[in-house]
């Protein structure tokens, strides 16, 4: 992956009236060509970093720079250089997509033989759909609608603000479809969101807000790896009698005539020793699901923290 820093922020700091402290010496980096997965609770400081971003909310510290723009500088540049999806649908109803995303393109000042327009509406699956009026347009649609909004102006950064929020599954399917067909085309993708599922299929690396700060940067991957705890459920002929060795190590939660299960912390034993001792009662083992942690669990973790 390309190392180029598109998104550079340091010291960012956010209070509002009467000392609500919304953003606390937040300070990340986001790469070129990546998809940044921006998570934390209701009211950690997601929104608003991105309204910050937007130009919506003047930030009272810090420095931020987009694609190489100053915020405080060069701010025309860079809300040029960002595509903002909201969560909220906002779109005109007496508009057809191809006409709400020309009239966009206008305000943006891109002259019109640079207007990429059926290139956006293919992008998000709405070409058949170009000349519709919005308002006969279903739910996920619209979202798409918004998505190709944010890209009239070719935008080298694209944020999306809870882009599922509220949508059915067949849906969201079809939105995260369309976030990595913009990632396949070399745009980078900052997405904030609640759904943790969603975050650890789509995001490279993670960065996790809570009341404002920033509590862990990582990838994906060795966010997961962090958390060492593991879940197994043995389906067996008759209740397993468990020696104080491994009774230490790990913690029973269910032991009965047909099943054990238990969970146990990979760096202490192996789940070998478990199905070792369970043979060796001369009990038949019928089925093992094992579950590894996901982000839920590294979440839960870190806000307890």
């Amino acid at each position: 992956m390309n190392n180029k820093i598109v998104l550079s922020v340091k010291n960012l700091n956010k209070i509002f009236d009467k000392n609500i402290h919304a953003l606390k010496n937040l300070n990340l980096e986001v790469n070129e060509g990546e998809i940044f997965g921006l998570l934390g609770p209701n009211g950690a400081g997601k929104s608003t970093f991105i309204n910050i971003l937007a130009g919506l909310t003047t930030k009272s510290s810090g420095d931020v720079n987009v694609w190489g723009f100053n915020l405080d500088k060069n701010p025309r540049q860079v809300r040029a250089s960002l595509g903002i999806v909201p969560q909220e649908v906002n779109v005109d109803p007496f508009f057809t997509p191809k006409k709400l995303l020309e009239l966009q393109a206008g305000l943006y000042g891109v002259k019109k033989k640079d207007r990429i327009t059926d290139t956006i509406l293919e992008l998000v699956a709405l070409k058949e759909k170009a000349n519709n009026y919005t308002r006969n347009l279903s739910g996920g649609m619209q979202r798409r609608l918004l998505i190709a909004k944010a890209l009239v102006h070719k935008p080298p950064i694209v944020i999306l603000d809870e882009p599922t929020a509220g949508v059915d599954v067949e849906l969201r399917k079809r939105l995260l479809d369309s976030v990595k067909s913009l990632r396949n085309i070399g745009v980078t993708i900052i997405l904030t969101t609640h759904y943790l599922s969603e975050a650890e299929n789509m995001c490279d690396r993670i960065g996790i807000i809570n009341k404002g700060n920033l509590i862990a940067l990582d990838t994906t991957e060795n966010m997961l790896n962090k958390i060492q705890t593991k879940i197994v459920k043995f389906s067996v002929s008759k209740k397993v009698k468990l020696i104080d060795n491994v009774k230490s190590q790990i913690k029973i939660i269910k032991n009965n005539e047909k099943e054990l299960i238990v969970s146990y912390e990979k760096n202490i034993i192996n789940i070998q020793e478990i199905i070792d001792l369970v043979r060796s009662q001369k009990i038949d083992i019928f089925d093992v699901q094992s579950r590894d942690p996901d982000l839920e669990d590294v979440f839960v973790k870190l806000i307890k923290n």
